[in-house]
């Protein structure tokens, strides 16, 4: 699908390593595409990663979606963080185990700097579950504002090691 007409892309990072992880990402997705003013694009694969943070705790299952949208981006963000809210997500422990952690990974081609939003995301360039579902939908010629291309991201950035592209 392409972008319609007045809409600004926006890639989403979703994960979840509780109560069913597939099912929280999957039925993330769904709400994410049925927000007003938002539209699906793509959809990365699932992959399975190990733990940033905190090693007593799950695996996380990870992708990333792109989607376009007209909500200025502390709108989306606050959309965003109701899904989580009404997956059970709790704010309790800094990289601990969760139901469902959606952030905005990139917005149009806009660096935002705020006390809730920092876009690109802060940790994506450090992120490998992250890198590479993103390449996957956006391709690697994909630039990343203030970093870079994601082909130089992927190169420099963490290895894929400890991460399993699922079957689709």
């Amino acid at each position: 699908m392409s972008l319609p007409t007045s809409y600004l892309p926006a890639f989403i990072g979703l994960g979840s390593n509780l109560e069913n992880p597939l099912q929280q990402v999957n039925q993330a997705r769904l709400d994410i595409a049925q927000l007003p003013d938002v539209v699906e694009i793509a959809f990365s694969p699932l992959y399975q990663s190990q733990p940033v943070g905190p090693q007593d705790q799950p695996d996380y299952i990870n992708a990333v979606m792109h989607i376009g949208t007209r909500l200025p981006a502390l709108d989306l963000l606050r959309q965003l963080q109701q899904i989580e809210n009404a997956h059970g997500r709790l704010r309790s422990v800094r990289w601990g185990a969760r139901t469902l952690d959606l952030d905005i990974l990139l917005y149009a081609d806009q660096i935002i700097d705020l006390p809730d939003l920092q876009v690109p995301h802060p940790e994506l360039v450090n992120r490998a579950f992250v890198l590479y579902p993103l390449a996957d939908i956006a391709g690697t010629e994909l630039l990343v504002p203030g970093k870079g291309s994601l082909q130089q991201l992927l190169a420099s950035g963490p290895s894929a090691e400890g991460m399993q592209r699922l079957a689709a």
